[in-house]
């Protein structure tokens, strides 16, 4: 067989979770599974093994498929730096910043390069899982589309689309994407299914016929609220605000910026029992009984340190380390903490240079050039990590200014200061590991749960697996696939 893709009625359906439950489904049954997304928008982005990006989402399917994540598996990535303009990722690596106008203009060409990813991936599985974007109902996008249908046909792979019960409407969002995509589109479609339902599953028969009777579509199921999928990393910020606390552990705030990326990186602090992790939106003041305040990575330093300003954090901040609180910066919130960050080439906006926070002795200089790979190492008291770095800037620390980690090649990262209350480096995913977290956590007081992060998320994506196993029809998905080979 081929691939089957999952689009969605609209974002947010739980396309990416139904995708890397599948992808764990199949896995288990003993097929050779690849995941695939032709076009991503996220600045949650992971770093392959020869450090190209995709998108989270990607790499947490291919560890669904329990295989190394590859750029084919997301070969365009949009990262967003303002509201009108996106880095543009092609095949791993940056070529360049576009607007939206100038995006639509370059799809055609950027089809062939989806293409070819995607053939690649086929000929090395048995099953493709393959991922739509946002909505085909978005018709005003179809011209040039490579997410949706604009993929689907021109790669010749069947699709089942997913509606959200949970948000409402869940009737008329499938039926009413059938009325307003091109007919040859909609043929395109062979099935449905509803994601997100609470309660007595009988209670929805009588809708699950009603869509099958007006569109003709095959019921693939009724997919239950999956608990499991609390567990796995969010692709999309729009998640950010939905944590509940359920520790009294010492409170961790970490603010959120306007062009947050890599907020994965929190994941673990958000199911670690021991702290309370608060992630704080625009218009609210950090927390004066915070234990430690990150400042998390972005894509736009300068501007999301203007925002940090416009929210008052900065006062906030200084308040915090004046209580003797703690700080640590990861990646853009690591040039924060600086005392200079100068962009003379305009490479994450406009051209210029600001002062930091000047919490930490460092100064940065964005550059073209962009840092991207797997990194593991030790930190300064010797605790294990592996993580990544994902960067475009460089950056000068103070002479005798302490490392705040040091990787297995021997070099350095990072900076310390103030006896350890203020701290900054670029590695992503520190907090997974439970050695790291464990020394990380010990700062403020906190015991560290034991559990690995990868191993909770493994978990994770077993339980997913074993509810779509018992909820979807998995010979006619198969079916499906099939036909399309």
């Amino acid at each position: 067989m081929a691939g089957v893709m999952i689009q969605g009625t609209g974002s947010d359906v739980g396309k990416s979770v139904l995708v890397a439950g599948l992808c764990r489904l199949l896995t288990n049954r003993g097929m050779r599974v690849r995941p695939f997304k032709a076009q991503n928008m996220s600045n949650n982005a992971a770093v392959c093994a020869d450090g190209g990006e995709i998108g989270r989402a990607q790499a947490l399917q291919a560890m669904a498929c329990r295989v190394a994540p590859t750029t084919d598996m997301n070969p365009v990535l949009l990262k967003p730096q303002s509201d009108r303009t996106s880095q543009l990722v092609v095949g791993g690596r940056v070529t360049g910043v576009m607007r939206a106008g100038d995006y639509r203009a370059r799809r055609p060409k950027l089809l062939v390069e989806v293409l070819a990813a995607y053939r690649r991936l086929r000929a090395e599985a048995d099953i493709v899982v393959v991922e739509g974007a946002g909505s085909p109902a978005e018709i005003n996008l179809r011209a040039g589309d490579i997410a949706n249908m604009g993929f689907a046909r021109a790669a010749g792979v069947l699709v089942v689309l997913a509606g959200d019960i949970d948000r409402g409407g869940v009737i008329a969002s499938l039926v009413g994407t059938q009325a307003v995509i091109d007919p040859a589109d909609a043929a395109m479609i062979r099935g449905f299914l509803v994601n997100k339902f609470r309660g007595d599953p009988a209670l929805f028969d009588d809708g699950r016929a009603e869509i099958v009777a007006r569109t003709g579509w095959r019921d693939i199921g009724l997919v239950p609220w999956l608990a499991d999928a609390a567990r796995l990393p969010a692709e999309d910020a729009v998640a950010l605000g939905r944590g509940v606390e359920g520790s009294e552990g010492p409170l961790i705030a970490v603010p959120m910026l306007s062009r947050i990326a890599n907020f994965d990186d929190f994941d673990a602090l958000a199911h670690d029992p021991a702290v309370r992790l608060r992630m704080i939106p625009p218009g609210q003041p950090l927390p004066g009984d915070a234990a430690l305040v990150i400042l998390p990575g972005t894509k736009a330093t300068i501007a999301d340190l203007a925002f940090l300003r416009e929210q008052g954090w900065d006062i906030d901040l200084a308040a915090h380390v004046r209580r003797g609180g703690r700080v640590l910066g990861i990646c853009g919130g690591y040039q924060m903490l600086g005392h200079r960050i100068a962009d003379p080439d305009g490479i994450e906006g406009s051209a210029g240079s600001v002062a930091g926070l000047g919490l930490l002795p460092v100064e940065t200089v964005i550059a073209a050039t962009k840092t991207t790979r797997p990194v593991t190492g030790a930190l300064l008291g010797g605790a294990a990590f592996a993580g990544y770095e994902i960067h475009a800037g460089v950056t000068q620390v103070a002479p005798g200014t302490p490392s705040f980690l040091r990787f297995d090649d021997g070099t350095a990262d990072g900076a310390i200061a103030r006896d350890g209350q203020i701290a900054g480096c670029y590695v992503h995913g520190l907090f997974d590991r439970t050695s790291a977290r464990t020394a990380l956590l010990a700062g403020i007081g906190a015991a560290a749960d034991p559990l690995d992060r990868h191993e909770a998320v493994d978990a994770a994506l077993d339980g997913v697996a074993a509810a779509l196993e018992q909820a979807l029809d998995i010979g006619a998905l198969l079916d499906i696939a099939g036909e399309a080979a």
